[in-house]
């Protein structure tokens, strides 16, 4: 992660506005985990970094932090790194000078080559986005850099804002994050991120534009959106879209991750508990059969 040189710890000018400014707002019963986030302004050292992630060569990330919320989300390791109090998903830093810090990092004489990945630990077109465009700002940059080829992972529709941007890019691949198309279940797993069917339109708005896109599935939850009802129900509203490339991805039962599933699962989903329990005692079991019911699906 950036080493931050230094920290304005004032908030930005709209810090008590609502960061899950999303379309979940629509519906009379949202209720956001977290009504008031003050993001706050911070510069970083690096933008573009060094990744281990197989695949890729560099990683982006503009913020500190994720305003969507996500329960099962493994980035809130992030938390110890930071010298935040709040939870997972209770705050957010903007770096302020990252587009110029990336500017200056791709100024130098080597040319810089490989796959860069935006939104590891973040995502890029989170709600605040729509604000500072530091994401957008950051493409503008890179399109002046053809060796660079740009993937983005996003669960936002606010994505499709920047696709005369990414048209302009030498190679480039969006991929979305879906997990369900059960707004209910995605109201209460994932709060803050736009709703899956504006995610699936942004996915053919981008299509249409000539921008490749992929879907990852993942985490598949036990009970909830691994069930063979529910992979064909994602499967199919994704083939009519008319996307073709996804991929599968089962829960990682990381102990915070676990814990934090176990009480929403209690309080929103307790006819599902059990799925998950046993899913906790006997994952590599769970998985097989979770591999089994993915292959039974034709597409």
């Amino acid at each position: 992660m950036e080493k931050k040189e230094s920290r304005n710890t004032r908030a930005a000018d709209t810090a008590q506005r609502n960061l899950f400014d999303n379309d979940h707002e629509r519906e009379k019963d949202r209720q956001p985990v977290v009504e008031e986030i003050a993001p706050r302004e911070i510069t970083c050292r690096s933008a573009l970094n060094r990744t281990k992630i197989p695949g890729y060569d560099y990683c982006m990330n503009p913020y500190v932090g994720c305003t969507h919320g996500c329960v099962y989300c493994y980035a809130s390791f992030m938390c110890r790194f930071t010298d935040h109090r709040g939870n997972w998903g209770e705050f957010l830093d903007f770096k302020i000078n990252f587009p110029d810090v990336l500017a200056r990092q791709l100024g130098g004489r080597s040319r810089r080559k490989g796959k860069v990945l935006i939104g590891t630990v973040t995502d890029a077109y989170q709600p605040a986005e729509a604000q500072y465009g530091i994401t957008r700002s950051s493409l503008n940059i890179l399109v002046d850099h053809p060796l660079l080829e740009v993937h983005i992972l996003t669960k936002s529709d606010l994505v499709r804002r920047d696709i005369a941007i990414l048209h302009k890019l030498t190679a480039c691949e969006v991929g979305f994050t879906i997990t369900t198309m059960d707004k209910n279940i995605s109201r209460v797993l994932e709060p803050g991120a736009s709703p899956p069917d504006l995610r699936l339109e942004a996915a053919g708005a981008l299509m249409k534009a000539g921008i490749p896109v992929w879907v990852f599935a993942a985490p598949l939850l036990p009970g909830l959106t691994d069930t063979e009802a529910a992979l064909k129900t994602l499967v199919c509203a994704l083939q009519k879209t008319g996307i073709r490339k996804i991929e599968f991805g089962s829960l990682n039962p990381y102990p915070a991750v676990a814990r934090r599933l176990k009480s929403v699962y209690k309080r929103n989903f307790p006819e599902a508990l059990p799925k998950l329990e046993e899913y906790l005692r006997h994952p590599d079991g769970c998985r097989e059969e979770i591999v089994s019911r993915i292959g039974r699906l034709s597409f």
